[in-house]
């Protein structure tokens, strides 16, 4: 390929990025593809001069980018000369920059010749484009990620981190699970933390972007625990919203388990504010009544969506929380509540209702689908798994009421391939 080709579509490529600072979509597409786009919508398409020419020893023909609508597709077989081109671009633009910067500290403030200043200017903006160019084509390259947070850290313009949340949403619309990329939404997020007074519309749009990537990107565990990390950033009616928000995906998606984590997360703040005395309003019932309200809630979908391990670990955690924090014992509860709460369970009944919910999930229907299965050993080694927190939190008045009789007999049914393991477990949890 001749050496000006790649030079020309990088050109291009900047050019358009440029000149549509809205794009909000990349996709990389074939070429055979950008016929049937220009006819679908009548797009704007661009091609690099002397293309055909080279086109057999780079197997590069017709146009290889696309925009309109604010998307933009760029062909596969220009990738390769547009990485090469972009990355030296950048590096180059890099080398001439940290030069001029050395000699700007040789010189000292005083005597910084008069060329240099705008130089550098012109060099910040440089980099910045050609490493914006090469990140859309390889979201893994960290020099160019640290090199622009380098120069954003020290502009400090709310403008330029504004700048920065859209790249990387352009990264993450065509890699969804880019680690580099959410890391530097996270870093953005950190710098104008008590900087700005829309923080919480910025976490509130954040937490909805990863709502929808997270639905065009199943089991995604990389956004959704970036939602985790901004639940640090949320006030308490926040936080509330956010658990109401997330009900209907979590229905939606009982499998993924991420979802339910992010759910864990936000009881646990909640919690927290209040054991802290950041209440902001909500009191002790409203509290009992959230977690009845989960656990209720989970015992639903238990039964509804058979076999699936992440209710059960979600419960797990309610059921943790509730002999922790709520379960009416001799121990003191960690708020005062001025009338007994209608609402809150006594340990007794939580047990009563934990065992009805075991022996509604036991029996195993139909042995011809797994899930009927699972569901019998994720039931029975819940059960166990409560007797043990049990123990462990001294409540022995209730301990015997736990002692399940079959367990072994259930467990070896539902997967006798794993007797040995049963036998173990059992005798861990002194069980039979």
């Amino acid at each position: 390929m001749s050496d000006s080709i790649p030079w020309n579509l990088l050109n291009q490529l900047e050019y358009i990025l440029e000149s549509d600072p809205l794009i909000d979509e990349i996709g990389f597409i074939h070429p055979s593809q950008f016929d049937v786009l220009n006819e679908e919508v009548g797009s704007t398409s661009w091609s690099a001069e002397s293309i055909s020419q080279s086109a057999d020893k780079a197997n590069i023909s017709g146009k290889v980018l696309w925009s309109r609508d604010h998307k933009l597709g760029i062909s596969t077989t220009a990738l390769l000369p547009l990485c090469k081109a972009a990355k030296y671009a950048f590096m180059d633009s890099l080398r001439q920059y940290k030069m001029h910067t050395k000699v700007k500290d040789e010189c000292g403030e005083g005597n910084v010749p008069k060329c240099l200043s705008p130089s550098l200017t012109i060099l910040e903006k440089e980099v910045m484009k050609h490493s914006k160019a090469i990140l859309l084509l390889s979201c893994d390259f960290g020099t160019a990620w640290n090199f622009r947070k380098l120069l954003v850290s020290e502009q400090q313009e709310y403008s330029m981190f504004m700048e920065e949340l859209v790249l990387s949403d352009l990264v993450l619309s065509y890699s969804p699970k880019s680690e580099r990329a959410w890391s530097h939404r996270r870093w953005v997020i950190k710098m104008i933390a008590g900087k700005c007074s829309n923080l919480q519309e910025i976490v509130d749009r954040e937490s909805e972007f990863v709502k929808k990537l997270a639905e065009r990107s199943k089991m995604n565990y990389r956004a959704w625990n970036h939602r985790c990390w901004l639940v640090a950033y949320m006030p308490v009616g926040q936080l509330f919203h956010e658990l109401n928000k997330s009900r209907e995906w979590a229905v939606l998606n009982v499998a993924d388990n991420s979802c339910f984590h992010y759910r864990t997360r936000l009881m646990l703040r909640i919690l927290e504010a209040f054991l802290n005395k950041d209440q902001n309003g909500f009191s002790g019932e409203e509290l009992d009544e959230m977690w009845k309200d989960e656990l209720d809630w989970g015992e639903k979908l238990i039964k509804l969506y058979v076999g699936r391990e992440a209710l059960w670990l979600h419960r797990r955690f309610l059921a943790s929380c509730w002999i922790k924090h709520f379960a009416s014992t001799n121990h003191h509860k960690p708020w005062h509540s001025s009338k007994k709460s209608s609402s809150a369970y006594k340990i007794d009944r939580f047990i009563d209702n934990e065992l009805q919910l075991f022996s509604s999930c036991a029996t195993i229907i139909d042995g011809h689908f797994n899930d009927y299965q699972a569901q019998a050993i994720y039931a029975a080694t819940y059960i166990m798994w409560l007797k043990k927190q049990i123990q462990v939190e001294s409540l022995g008045i209730e301990f015997e009421r736990l002692q399940v009789s079959g367990l072994k007999t259930l467990l070896n049914t539902a997967c006798p391939q794993k007797a040995f393991l049963w036998d173990s477990l059992l005798q861990l949890c002194g069980s039979e």
